[in-house]
């Protein structure tokens, strides 16, 4: 049995999907399942990472694990595991554990105190690290309906997103295989692209002609997305005006593992284009 946490999120979601497809037995963990819409044959379990107690009764019968990482708990989490009997975890991590200081870096230091926490419980592992992910886009879906505009800090700054499903191929196939136990995967989409590059695809993906409205500093943190702390945008802002000069790498670790290469963000704005309509 394979039991997925964050199975409502994006990632998360395309992780079940891909294991019911494949004919696993999997156990989704959602705050309401009754409204999760999980695939048919997938049994749905309540539960909340931020509480991991309620998570105990989750893992019965349980021996792979796709944990979202959670803002805390992780220890207790990978203990409960340990002790359930689960032989293998697969982390939804962060390249920001091997780019950024922790000690002053939110992001890093969330994931980098998962990742230990999966290690210490002595549990195998397989720790996935997304640089940036496409769907981060999404946050721009509001206004592009309502205005056909899209604000935000310095348009030049250069990304590497990639497709969560992509993540999720990568996902299951370390859940599925124990040749990838004990790595860590840093996983980016196939070439690098501006932020007004991705507005653009997102136009050609809706037929529809957007505006790039370009944001201070300050107006893009008093902007930030609601339930955003200040010093998470702000550690944001710092990546995003240094990718301006200095592009992300690119991996081909998505091929490696699952033998396709990864997906285009236009491609991801043409499987996600109703979100923008």
């Amino acid at each position: 049995m394979i039991l997925v946490t964050g199975a409502t999120g994006n990632v998360g979601r395309c992780v079940v999907r891909r294991l019911a497809q494949a004919g696993e037995r999997v156990r989704a963990v959602a705050r309401d399942p009754s409204a999760a819409g999980f695939p048919a044959g997938v049994q749905a379990c309540a539960g909340d990472l931020s509480a991991p107690g309620s998570l105990a009764h989750a893992f019965e019968g349980v021996d792979r694990l796709f944990l979202f990482t959670p803002a805390s708990g992780a220890g207790l989490i990978a203990r409960v595991a340990r002790e359930a009997g689960v032989r293998r975890v697969v982390l939804l991590s962060s390249a920001a554990t091997q780019k950024a200081d922790p000690r002053i870096n939110p992001i890093a230091a969330r994931h980098a105190a998962a990742e230990a926490a999966v290690r210490e419980a002595g549990l195998g592992w397989t720790f996935l690290r997304p640089d940036s992910f496409a769907a981060n886009a999404c946050a721009w879906a509001d206004s592009i309906r309502r205005e056909g505009v899209v604000r935000a800090a310095y348009p030049d700054a250069q990304r590497n997103p990639i497709h969560e499903d992509d993540v999720a191929a990568v996902a299951v196939a370390a859940l599925l295989d124990a040749a990838h136990e004990n790595r860590a995967y840093p996983l980016t989409g196939p070439a690098v692209i501006t932020q007004a590059g991705q507005v653009r695809a997102i136009a050609e993906a809706i037929g529809k002609p957007l505006r790039f409205e370009v944001l201070t500093r300050e107006q893009a943190l008093a902007a930030r997305p609601a339930g955003t702390p200040v010093e998470v945008a702000e550690r944001l802002l710092d990546y995003a005006l240094k990718s301006v000069a200095t592009a992300p790498a690119i991996t081909d670790a998505v091929e490696r593992v699952t033998g396709r290469p990864a997906r285009p963000f236009a491609e991801w704005a043409r499987d996600r284009a109703a979100a923008f309509r």
